[in-house]
């Protein structure tokens, strides 16, 4: 039985704002008055001795935005702050075999094991406005 959009988005606001999980990340509704349930933010919380980590700024924020197609399509997952970067789906695995039964948490969950994976680990910033 496949559960109606807006029931499984309330299911994972439910769950984002019990902050289940290891607390590692976090997500959350950007406006309580947007009725479709469109527009989230997402918090990770990045691993220590990374290089792309800074020791002052450990906290990246990110928007998902679901459209009307979500979740049989994943979330837009771009960044908050000034950049214009965006996740790339077909670069991050998650998004590239996307299933239905994914969540927004396990975006970010996958976003910050990236972070900590062997390959990733010493690779510096990407320039703003790049994609990946």
């Amino acid at each position: 039985m496949m559960i109606p959009r807006n029931f499984r988005l309330l299911e994972e606001l439910e769950r984002g704002e019990k902050g289940i999980g290891d607390g590692s990340v976090s997500y959350g509704m950007d406006d309580v008055e947007d009725i479709l349930m469109c527009s989230w933010t997402g918090t990770i919380i990045g691993p220590h001795n990374v290089m792309h980590v800074c020791p002052r700024r450990r906290i990246y924020q990110l928007k998902l935005f679901c459209d009307k197609d979500y979740p049989d399509k994943p979330p837009i997952v771009r960044s908050t702050r000034g950049s214009t970067w965006r996740v790339e789906p077909t670069k991050f695995g998650i998004l590239a075999t996307w299933q239905r039964d994914y969540t927004m948490e396990d975006i970010l969950t996958q976003l910050r094991r990236e972070m900590v994976s062997t390959h990733n680990r010493k690779l510096v910033q990407p320039p703003e406005g790049t994609f990946f």
